[in-house]
């Protein structure tokens, strides 16, 4: 019993079985609907295991989505509450569209440009976030939800105008090759790397049939340094000190006004990065009018949640929704259910995320009840032993 405690407690259960209840949510939902949970889930991780490209793509999928989850944590860690992961990321695909369009350097130069002109987008948008946090008490949620909106409209008016319309469709020009952040785009699509993708069929499929890219690699990289500057730096301290306290933060002498605009122009910046790499990474290379937000500041909202706000735990989360999101097509491509079981498992994950301080009382309770237990038997042995010495 005091081992099934130990593993209460541990946050990793938690999520486990919080995962483990949504599935068990959605299979009832098939099952009231009329689906094969069964079936449905076989081709989930068929549409994420069953080829080398659909395991690339999901690690394409669950890049961005690995970033902003990062970004909402590094918030958390800090006291903040960003919200604006969304906002922050559409930032980055618009300053990334703007220079990367205009701008048609050697791709040493051109790249880092383009990627920090996105990093700069989200972290201005953070930064006034935090400004307006430190400096009038305006609470980060409010504003953050303001700037998401902003930045879509943003993100519609730029691909509307004169200097950036695509001609006859509903997208932006896209950014010029020299700032592509694939891996060997030009070389794939050479005559001497078709031959060599085609004598290699593993590599044909992850390189020739994705646009696999940096991203992954940026947001592994990523989360190794936000746990470092977190746990290994003062100004970490700093800043999970003005998270947990802000008073007795400000008491000691931090600079609580700075720290702020600090977190949160980091956490933008982050975001800004996600959506950088996506401009870079991915095709079209473009904006598009948006009539509703992609959701991957949204989804990284969740991968916090679910990795308990830790940066490292974030990669894992990430690549979990990524995989959702991209095996979750197959489910309607297979066996005809409603791509939304996804969204509504995605939904269930997180709610039971939410409720996960119910596990650790659990297992207080388990352990009361055994020491109790412990203690009656005790009780009962003394008591035992004394009536034989009496008699």
């Amino acid at each position: 019993m005091n081992a099934l405690s130990r593993l209460l407690k541990k946050p990793i259960t938690s999520t486990l079985i919080s995962i483990i209840l949504g599935f068990v949510v959605a299979a009832v939902l098939l099952v009231i609907a009329g689906y094969n949970p069964a079936e449905s889930f076989a081709a989930l991780f068929e549409g994420v295991f069953a080829r080398p490209n659909y395991i690339s793509n999901t690690v394409i999928r669950a890049a961005p989505i690995i970033l902003t989850g990062i970004s909402v944590a590094f918030a958390f860690k800090t006291g903040m509450f960003n919200i604006g992961a969304e906002g922050q990321y559409v930032a980055g695909t618009v300053c990334a569209v703007i220079v990367g369009s205009t701008l048609n350097l050697p791709a040493p130069l051109q790249i880092p440009i383009v990627v920090l002109a996105g990093v700069a987008g989200g972290a201005i948008i953070g930064g006034i976030t935090g400004f307006l946090k430190a400096r009038f008490g305006i609470h980060e949620v409010i504003t953050s939800i303001m700037f998401n909106w902003i930045m879509l409209y943003l993100n519609n008016f730029i691909v509307a105008s004169d200097a950036f319309h695509r001609p006859d469709t509903t997208s932006s020009v896209a950014v010029n090759p020299s700032s592509y952040t694939m891996i060997l785009p030009e070389w794939k699509t050479s005559d001497a790397g078709v031959a060599v993708l085609r004598q290699n069929p593993l590599l044909q499929q992850v390189l020739g049939r994705t646009d696999v890219n940096i991203a992954i690699v940026a947001a592994i990289v990523v989360a190794l340094v936000i746990w470092f500057l977190l746990y290994r730096s003062k100004f970490g301290y700093e800043l999970r000190a003005v998270g947990f306290n802000r008073d007795a933060a400000e008491f000691a002498g931090i600079n609580v006004m700075r720290n702020t605009m600090l977190a949160m122009t980091i956490a933008g910046a982050i975001s800004g990065l996600a959506g950088a790499l996506v401009i870079t990474g991915t095709a079209p290379h473009c904006l598009s009018t948006l009539a509703a937000f992609e959701n991957y500041g949204f989804n990284g909202f969740s991968v916090a949640l679910i990795a308990s706000s830790s940066p490292i735990g974030c990669i894992f989360a990430g690549l979990l929704f990524g995989g959702l999101i991209y095996g979750g097509q197959n489910v309607q491509l297979v066996t005809g259910a409603p791509s939304d079981i996804i969204n509504i498992m995605i939904g269930t994950i997180v709610f039971f995320v939410a409720l996960s301080i119910v596990i650790p009382k659990i297992a207080a309770r388990l352990e009361q009840r055994e020491q109790t237990r412990e203690h009656d038997a005790a009780e009962a042995a003394a008591a035992g032993k004394g009536g034989e010495t009496h008699a």
